[in-house]
């Protein structure tokens, strides 16, 4: 990483250089390139905490190191287009502005993340797989078996994920424009641009973005497996590790139900991380590349009955309608998170005393309990009505509210803009493309509103797993420390038993 950082540092201080020299060194001001100046500023504390990203999560630390080198290419890039070296061929593929800068954030944001507590808690039981040196057979079609480190592997298909999805971000964008012109075309008529833009534009970019979503799910499969394969195996190796199976008992509910934890809780960690991680960031990818074209539509947008000019007025809009709407959701659906907690135990307690009910089968028998067994099956069931009972009105009222928002959400950029197409101050495309960029933004803004009831989930499945090896830690300690049963090896043929205690040290 410290290479890296040095490349993100250089990056930077070129940046700066050029973009104080470019208008004749006027250092303080208008010669100056802001643009640059800006990219530079961002780069010197993203080469800092590029520098200091070993001391972060490692599963943290692969998106650093993705943004760092981004940065350093896309920063660089930038660098050439402003000193007039880009070729005039590639001028297409010029990088924006915006994209180093928004990149050096990223980077930073995941470097401050790390030290949130919740993140913390989540990246404590991912780490292992992505830090581990154990070597796995890998089958690659045409090449055979081959051996590698899992967690390079694992940092391997994660950096694939996350450039494939911000190729779709990229590809999204792309399209956005094709719908502008698109129905520009529709609107003055123009019969040769709409086929052209058909076949030579949308056709190309929508099979690339199949040919990634392919790619993504197989990638995204693989990943899932191999970590679920690897911490399944970790924990129910620590579970039957020096006699971990007979002791976790002795440790109370804070290890309840271990084939549950290590069979459901496991497979829904996995899941969830992935979907608020690698999905997390192309989310917040769509929202800085479509904030973009909402703030830069070419139009004077004003406060009705007004002459106030609002720039960017439908990007405002939306921050605004969706910081409501995610404050509203929190509210109302922050008690699923201790509901889903207690079904899940509930759930795992019926199942277990439906097991040990099958396993002492013949003594209920015996000695005539049925009875007996019923009301505590009865009891176990009940809990489990009650609080599911309590999860669907919670769940009523939170859905009442999400619905009621989206479908809102799907007419507000169209009542936004209309009037200024009425007034001819846009054009049909670019009302489609503000409507389908508010959409985005907007999305992407209420990230956590479609998906809160997900999040309660998860972090009930964190706090299990984050409790289930702190019992097994605390289990496999017990009779570490005297008074303990010790065995010695004795010579002769008696067996020989004593106390064992600790008085000032000694025995």
């Amino acid at each position: 990483m410290r290479p890296l950082s040095i490349g993100v540092a250089i990056t930077a201080a070129v940046a700066l250089i050029v973009g104080t020299t470019k208008g004749g060194g006027d250092v303080l001001g208008l010669a100056a390139d802001p643009t640059l100046l800006s990219i530079g500023a961002v780069g010197l504390p993203l080469a800092l905490t590029t520098f200091r990203s070993p001391l972060i999560s490692p599963f943290l630390r692969v998106f650093s190191t993705i943004f760092a080198l981004e940065y350093l290419v896309t920063g660089l890039a930038f660098v050439v287009v402003e000193a007039g070296w880009w070729p005039p061929s590639l001028a297409e593929a010029a990088p924006p502005a915006s994209l180093p800068i928004t990149i050096a954030i990223f980077g930073l944001l995941v470097y401050l993340i790390s030290f949130i507590a919740v993140i913390r808690q989540i990246t404590r039981l991912a780490d292992p797989y992505f830090a581990t040196n154990d070597r796995r057979d890998l089958q690659i079609t045409g090449f055979g078996a081959r051996y590698a480190t899992e967690s390079r592997f694992a940092n391997a298909l994660v950096v694939a994920l996350v450039v494939i999805s911000q190729l779709q971000v990229a590809i999204n964008v792309r399209l956005s424009f094709f719908n502008r012109d698109w129905f520009n075309a529709i609107q003055t008529k123009d019969s040769a641009v709409f086929w052209s833009l058909l076949f030579g534009v949308f056709c190309f970019w929508a099979a690339i973005y199949v040919v990634s979503n392919l790619i993504e799910y197989y990638t995204e499969s693989v990943l899932k497996i191999r970590w679920r394969r690897w911490m399944t195996e970790r924990y129910y190796g620590l579970w039957l590790d020096d006699g971990g199976l007979y002791r976790t008992a002795l440790v109370g509910q804070a290890a309840d139900n271990p084939d549950q934890r290590i069979s459901e809780d496991v497979r829904n960690f996995i899941s969830s991380t992935y979907a608020f991680s690698i999905n997390l960031l192309s989310t917040v990818s769509t929202l800085v590349s479509f904030s973009i074209i909402l703030w830069t539509i070419p139009a004077d947008f004003t406060i009705p009955g007004t002459d106030i000019t609002v720039p960017g007025l439908p990007f405002w809009v939306a921050l605004v309608f969706s910081i409501v709407g995610t404050w509203l959701t929190h509210l109302i659906g922050k008690p699923l998170v201790q509901l889903d907690f207690r079904q899940e135990r509930y759930e795992a307690d019926f199942r277990f005393t439906l097991a040990r009910l099958r396993e002492y089968s013949e003594q209920v028998a015996l000695l005539r309990g049925e009875n007996a067994e019923r009301r505590i099956l009865g009891g176990r069931f009940g809990s489990i009505v009650s609080n599911f009972y309590a999860i669907v009105g919670r769940t009523v009222k939170l859905l009442t509210f999400t619905t009621s928002y989206f479908q809102a959400n799907a007419v507000i950029p169209y009542i936004i803009v209309a009037p200024y197409f009425f007034l001819g101050k846009i054009t049909l495309g670019q009302m489609t493309q503000t409507a389908g960029a508010f959409g985005r933004v907007e999305s992407a803004l209420a990230f956590f509103i479609a998906r809160y009831q997900s999040l309660a989930t998860y972090k009930a499945v964190v706090e299990r797993l984050t409790t289930f090896r702190l019992a097994i830690d605390g289990a496999r300690e017990l009779g570490t420390k005297p008074p303990r049963i010790e065995r010695t090896v004795h010579s002769g043929r008696d067996l020989v038993l004593g106390i064992c205690r600790v008085l000032g040290g000694g025995r």
